[in-house]
């Protein structure tokens, strides 16, 4: 992304979000961590600042729900090959932005994952079982909402792919989508509002945070 681009993203999104400062404020947090993929770091200034942050994915666990060893294992498997320098970057990036869950007003939190990502073993038995372990664990959070999406699911509002939303301070929300190779923020309300329609109807979909917790338990099976 040319930097005439950077700047002129960054602009419409302190536009849109009433130019409150909220940017701002975030981007110390932030400007530091190299490992954040560049397409992903306006998103990650928004979300620093979020009241509430929803998540769909069917590709990996989210970031925020990921394990040091699992978030190693994915990186490590996606091309091109990186050096060691870089997958610590990017994992420790990873890592850092899960202190929002400890931040202070509570961010209200809702995750829906695939059951099959949790089934695909990615680095190993050792390192799915220490997964479950710590989705377990975070979805005991007061302000946290886990949902798994059952394998056998024909009716299926995720099709077009994974998906985030965040409200922001002053109540508006907004979207992100994450391809291959590139993220989009995504600021239209029309746009936005599809989302969340999409969002809500996964969410009825979805096994209840009970039923997930005890599948969850299933997967990991004896200690």
């Amino acid at each position: 992304m040319e930097p005439s681009q950077k700047r002129y993203g960054v602009a419409r999104a302190r536009e849109a979000t009433g130019n409150t400062g909220a940017l701002r404020r975030a981007a110390p947090h932030l400007s530091r961590q190299v490992g954040l993929a560049s397409w992903f770091r306006q998103w990650a200034r928004l979300e620093a600042q979020s009241v509430t942050l929803w998540t769909y994915d069917c590709r990996v666990v989210p970031g925020l729900l990921q394990t040091e060893r699992y978030a190693r294992a994915v990186t490590e498997s996606v091309p091109p090959v990186k050096d060691e320098d870089q997958v610590t970057q990017q994992v420790t990036a990873r890592l850092e932005r899960q202190r929002l869950f400890d931040r202070r007003p509570a961010i209200t939190f809702s995750f829906i994952v695939e059951q099959a990502l949790l089934e695909r073993g990615t680095g190993g038995p050792d390192v799915t079982r220490e997964l479950l372990d710590s989705l377990l664990e975070r979805s005991s959070q007061f302000n946290v909402e886990l949902q798994i999406m059952p394998t056998h699911q024909p009716d299926h509002a995720g099709f077009d792919g994974p998906l985030r939303l965040l409200e922001s301070p002053d109540h508006r929300w907004f979207g992100y989508a994450e391809g291959q190779r590139g993220g989009m923020l995504i600021l239209d309300p029309k746009e936005v509002s599809i989302m969340l329609q999409r969002y809500a109807r996964l969410r009825s979909q979805a096994l209840t945070s009970d039923d997930s917790r005890s599948l969850l338990k299933r997967l990991r099976g004896a200690p």
